[in-house]
């Protein structure tokens, strides 16, 4: 969660997750797009697994510099402009080079009545970086197109959660690479490719482009899911923080991308038995205005049976996105018990589930 990644941007991400299955011994490459995909050869006969969660995560591009030195921005991905008042940003100029920076916010002091209450769009908003000038900006490195994102931080909140940017969905990429390094030493397993997907944030692009190279014929997407533990949720669902996995029973996005996922049957089937079956509880969410890139991947090739798994999550999309550790765990414990029972004998036949 340290390592900036702005979606189109994720080389930092891709690189450092690189190393991690370099020092575990798994073979990787990328594509043209960025994705990083590692393959475990399994039995030829199994249906083909494709685990995958995005590396990327949302923020911003610079779309102006003042003539005064403060600098405008276009936003990339869903960004709550409630919460960017005063917010510290990063410029990603360069490793090593990066440049801080904060959200102005209009003083108290001078804030009449009418406009404490009001969210100010994200077009009229500003970023001081401490120049007077222009050329001051640009000579730190920032231009027009430069990405910024919310200023990296992880804070530990009590013994097993955790508060920090992007957990979407570098929880789910924590997830994939352990379940990766758990199943590389299982001899009875499917071909596995894990895969850590570019641009989710900027319309789902990115794990499509690997699915269609791979072609595999189950996709197991981790994703957060919304927790209604809190008062502004309760009305949203079940799915609570530290009550384990959950797996989604249905997502549609409804705003402008009119899309979603609905499970495969032998899948939400193989997860329950599983999760009965270890003793790991298995929360289950069914929500709008949400999606995820298995809502593309489904429709390539011949079709692709798909379900999203996830870890619930709070406050979603701002600086400090919320997770339980134990919650990974298990989420983790799930997928290395059920992959490794999809086997020759292992149907995908809707028929035998409905």
């Amino acid at each position: 969660m340290l390592i900036p990644g702005l979606s189109g941007h994720e080389d930092r991400v891709r690189r450092a997750l690189s190393k991690r299955l370099e020092d575990i011994g798994l073979p990787f490459r990328s594509d043209r797009l960025g994705n990083l995909i590692a393959t475990l050869e399994g039995d030829p006969g199994a249906p083909s697994v494709m685990l995958f969660a995005h590396t990327d995560q949302l923020g911003f591009v610079v779309r102006k510099i003042e003539s005064n030195g403060l600098v405008r921005i276009e936003r990339l991905g869903g960004i709550p402009e409630k919460a960017l008042p005063s917010l510290p940003v990063l410029f990603c100029v360069g490793e090593g080079r990066d440049v801080k920076g904060i959200f102005a916010n209009k003083s108290h002091h001078a804030t009449p009545a009418e406009e404490k209450y009001k969210v100010i769009p994200y077009a009229d908003l500003y970023i001081d970086v401490g120049c007077d000038t222009a050329e001051e900006v640009r000579s730190l490195g920032i231009n027009i197109g430069t990405p910024v994102v919310y200023e990296p931080r992880v804070l530990h909140l009590n013994e097993d959660r955790v508060a920090g940017t992007s957990v979407d969905d570098r929880a789910g990429c924590a997830a994939v690479f352990e379940a990766a390094r758990a199943l590389k030493d299982i001899e009875s397993r499917p071909t596995i490719h894990f895969v850590f997907a570019v641009l989710e944030e900027f319309n789902l692009r990115g794990a499509m482009v690997a699915a269609q190279a791979l072609r595999p014929d189950i996709a197991i997407q981790l994703d957060l899911a919304l927790t209604s533990d809190t008062p502004d949720m309760a009305h949203r669902g079940e799915v609570r923080l530290g009550g384990g996995p959950a797996m989604s029973l249905y997502s549609f996005h409804g705003r402008g991308t009119l899309n979603g996922t609905i499970p495969h049957p032998a899948l939400t089937t193989l997860f329950e038995k599983i999760a009965a079956a270890e003793g790991i509880p298995l929360q289950r969410t069914a929500h709008t205005g949400a999606l995820t890139d298995s809502s593309y991947v489904q429709l390539v090739g011949e079709g692709v049976a798909c379900i999203d798994l996830c870890f619930p999550s709070r406050y979603t999309h701002t600086s400090l996105e919320v997770c339980d550790l134990r919650d990974l765990e298990r989420l983790v414990h799930l997928l290395i018990a059920a992959i490794r029972t999809i086997g020759l004998d292992y149907s995908l036949d809707r028929d035998k589930y409905t």
